[in-house]
């Protein structure tokens, strides 16, 4: 007997059915679903994607936007067996190919368009697809076998969503329930991209056993079926996928999905639906608060959410936003992909000052450490060091990164995370910023090594370096220092005008100096310190 039940992600929806039923459970735009429709459609998908072939240890692409959709396909794939590879939709053509390919997945799930966005056009510009059929075969992706597109048309060289569907009418009960039983605990369910030090993304590996990490983290804030969050967050994101998505079925609260985040039409859903639990980073505090000032909603029922407050900069926004969204009791707290969610967190009886100026206290399962990087030796209160983490939801591993995978961890165990901390008096602690060169766009982490070796191929760049420059509404902006090739004149917008397309908007430099020599250190590295402050300087002028 296992002292802690080993549970499965694919069987929450199930598991949620059996206790809320008729109970609303999921709302997107004009569609509201109870748990037992929920599990309905979880089921459909499940069938949907056994019928186009998925095994039991695929890897499966999900390239899709918020959506009722995401939901059932996601807890689908774990119900089959499945391995989900969520891709970031802001990803453009250069993050896909390097994420479709790196991660070996053999199906990739993503929309015709969504807005002013072309999907489809995106994954023929990557993928070579099929002229007779809808089965892959392009060298450059060995695994790849399809892709299923979620949209009204149906498209040459892919599978529509609608179709499988169809398809999956011929999988019976029994089939459905014979691949959920074969399902380990034990084995990953999720690899979830994030940047490394590398310059390229990092595939972070995940077991079921987050499920134990979310109904803590549930029972800490006092989770119950009388709670309905608002989930504007973005579902490839393991804080949107844990903080909503999961917990929606732990706890029997139900979960309102916006496609995007607008202020507005948030506090709007807050006054009509009785949200009692909106989560986000600084920017959205920002934004909602400037927008319930603007125009004041009823939020009287309001009860808490997470906005991280541990960075001196966002103290004074998410003091402002607790009062301007009274009566919501935040919480601030510390996570990362590869260490999961509430590392640390507030109570909810933590006073004002504590749940706006830090990071929270330890939680479950943890422990955590502030050392001085060049010794390793424990850091005093008050005096930051490097942040080290070890417990239980620690993922598996990088897939397919041995080697960084070693280098993340000491000989004890301790997942070194390259950011920076300081203990507080009490035991708690305050998240500070990064060892690494790492940017924070807009609630997005951002390795700037990517984009600086993307542009280092074009011959009119001889060598290149991004910062990150403050800003008030995304925390920081991406800012590159450029040494043009001798002969060459590319200009600062050239610059830019090559990232379009190929990378996310926030991995994309908002200015662009040229410079003839780069600060160096005596080991022959650029000093970014002294380029983030040549930024501040020139920006300011």
């Amino acid at each position: 007997m296992e002292w802690y039940e080993k549970r499965l992600i694919g069987d929450l929806a199930d598991a949620a059915a059996a206790r809320f039923g008729a109970r609303e459970g999921l709302v997107f735009e004009n569609s509201r679903y109870s748990f037992a429709e929920v599990a309905a459609e979880v089921d459909r998908a499940a069938k949907a994607l056994m019928a186009q072939g998925v095994e039991r240890g695929d890897h499966v692409a999900l390239w899709l936007n918020n959506s009722a959709d995401w939901i059932f396909i996601s807890f689908a794939l774990a119900k089959v067996g499945a391995v989900q590879v969520p891709i970031n939709t802001r990803f453009r053509t250069a993050d896909l190919e390097y994420v479709v390919g790196q991660s070996d997945s053999t199906m990739l799930i993503t929309h015709d368009h969504s807005g002013p966005i072309d999907y489809l056009d995106m994954v023929r510009q990557v993928i070579t697809l099929p002229q007779s059929d809808d089965n892959v075969a392009d060298d450059r992706f060995p695994e790849l076998r399809r892709v299923i597109i979620l949209g009204s048309g149906e498209y040459v060289g892919t599978a529509s969503w609608k179709t499988s569907l169809s398809a999956g009418e011929t999988i019976t009960d029994a089939a459905l329930a014979g691949r959920a039983a074969s399902v380990d605990p034990d084995d990953a369910f999720l690899i979830m991209y994030t940047s490394g030090t590398t310059g390229f993304p990092k595939g972070a590996m995940h077991s079921h056993k987050l499920i134990r990490n979310n109904e803590e983290r549930a029972n800490r804030m006092a989770y119950t079926v009388n709670d309905v969050i608002l989930n504007y967050l973005p579902l490839f994101h393991a804080f949107s996928y844990s903080e909503a998505a999961v917990m929606s079925f732990l706890s029997g609260a139900k979960q309102i999905i916006t496609e995007t985040f607008d202020a507005g039409e948030s506090l709007d859903l807050i006054e009509a639906e009785g949200v009692s639990i909106v989560h986000g980073f600084e920017a959205h505090m920002k934004g909602l608060t400037e927008a319930q000032e603007a125009k004041a909603r009823n939020l009287s029922t309001l009860r808490t959410g997470i906005f991280a407050a541990g960075m001196h900069s966002a103290t004074p926004v998410i003091r402002r936003g607790a009062r301007a969204l009274a009566p919501l009791k935040n919480l601030s707290g510390f996570g990362m992909t590869e260490v999961w969610l509430g590392v640390a967190l507030n109570s909810l009886d933590d006073s004002e000052e504590r749940r706006c100026e830090t990071s929270g206290y330890p939680c479950l399962g943890y422990e955590i450490r502030v050392v001085d990087p060049d010794t390793g030796a424990d850091q005093a209160v008050g005096v930051p060091g490097e942040l080290l983490v070890r417990g239980y939801s620690l993922m598996l591993g990088y897939y397919k990164k041995p080697e960084e995978t070693a280098a993340s961890y000491d000989a004890d165990g301790w997942f070194h995370t390259g950011d920076t901390a300081e203990w507080l008096d009490g035991g708690y602690m305050r998240f500070l910023g990064r060892y690494k060169d790492m940017l924070k766009v807009g609630g997005e982490n951002v390795d700037p090594m990517e984009t600086e070796g993307f542009l280092l191929e074009h011959p009119a760049v001889h060598q290149i370096a991004i910062v990150g420059y403050p800003d008030e509404k995304l925390s920081e902006v991406p800012v590159a220092f450029v040494e043009r090739a001798p002969g060459t004149n590319i200009s600062a917008q050239a610059v830019i005008d090559l990232c379009r397309g190929k990378f996310a908007s926030f991995k994309i430099p908002r200015h662009v100096f040229f410079i003839d020599v780069f600060p160096m250190t005596a080991s022959g590295k650029i000093r970014k310190v002294e380029l983030r402050e040549e930024a501040l300087r020139l920006l300011a002028e």
